[in-house]
């Protein structure tokens, strides 16, 4: 699909306002997490992934200086390199010593919903907005739809995220006065796929003066860049980290040329370095389309609502640009 179908609600004339605009400057596809995250641990070594293995802290080394992960069943495991992608609540981070993500005022309600007939949908990424709730869809085949609700957090949603039945009870009262075709998804959809949460990101600012690595120790994904998912980049990102986080790590031991720990430090430390200025700016330039778009959704004061259009047109006038994004070859 490259294509994106909003339809709002105009709150004075009570009209329909429908706008169709490019989704991306290249084919999009929709992908289930889990069967992405299958794809990529299939093509690795059989026992390079351990399961169960929870890290409850990280230090280092007094001797040499190499990071030692303290594991949940007691062990411990010494690394030349570290790389946390344990998301918003990184132990990695901690580590680091980066300021916590920041909590955002809107939640979130996403699942799917089977149609073993074939659904009616058409292949574009669409969106429907009335009354500062936003409902999205998007085909992920022709017998799945993937789909989610956004709205501002109220307390309630802190005691539904484990009730998949009330999430879907609060879901529907949420877009009770939206289409049919809209609200009949919700009540079909497959109740095991609910999941709510509350948006967490890291601050624009954090991304451009944090230090983001410590001695051979980094992060990437969530971890490194949480963001609200206004642009649909998070996962594009993570992908892109590890592309450069390879590329600076394979030339750099390259030119490995003495051996002892020392050396081989060195160089890890050097990779590191070069991948955290490499994708410095790109991510700052996610955050920030991804901030401002996120309290423009919340409904703050005129005078922010004001900077915040503002700041799209100057600096984001074209607003796929960044799926246009080349972080280049391994």
């Amino acid at each position: 699909m490259n294509r994106y179908r909003e339809v709002g609600l105009d709150s004075r004339s009570g009209m329909l306002i429908k706008t169709e605009a490019p989704l991306s400057k290249g084919e999009v596809r929709c992908v289930k997490r889990s069967e992405l995250i299958e794809a990529l641990a299939g093509d690795l070594p059989d026992g390079t992934i351990r399961l169960g293995c929870r890290v409850l802290y990280v230090e280092t080394d007094p001797v040499t200086s190499f990071p030692v992960l303290q594991l949940s069943n007691g062990s411990t495991l010494k690394a030349k390199v570290l790389i946390g992608c344990d998301g918003v609540n990184s132990v990695v981070l901690d580590y680091l010593e980066m300021n916590p993500t920041m909590v955002s005022y809107t939640s979130a309600v996403r699942g799917f919903t089977s149609y073993p007939a074939g659904h009616k949908f058409d292949n574009v990424f669409a969106i429907t907005k009335a009354n500062g709730v936003i409902l999205g869809w998007v085909p992920v085949n022709d017998n799945l739809v993937y789909w989610f609700i956004t709205r501002l957090w109220t307390s309630q949603d802190s005691t539904i995220s484990r009730d998949q039945e009330l999430i879907r009870m609060l879901s529907l009262q949420s877009i009770q006065n939206f289409p049919a075709e809209m609200t009949e998804m919700i009540k079909r959809s497959d109740k095991s796929s609910l999941s709510s949460m509350r948006f967490r990101y890291r601050a624009p600012w954090d991304l451009l003066y944090g230090r983001f690595r410590k001695g051979t120790v980094t992060v990437a994904g969530d971890a490194l860049h949480a963001m609200s998912p206004f642009i649909g980049q998070g996962g594009s990102a993570s992908l892109e980290d590890s592309i450069v986080l390879a590329r600076c790590l394979s030339k750099k031991l390259s030119e490995v040329t003495e051996e002892g720990e020392g050396s081989c430090r060195r160089k890890y430390e050097e990779a590191l370095a070069n991948y955290v200025e490499e994708r410095r700016m790109r991510l700052l330039g996610l955050s920030v389309l991804s901030y401002v778009l996120n309290k423009l959704n919340e409904g703050p004061c005129t005078v922010v609502k004001i900077v915040c259009v503002l700041i799209l047109i100057v600096f984001f006038r074209d607003r796929i640009a960044h799926t246009a994004f080349d972080c280049g070859q391994l």
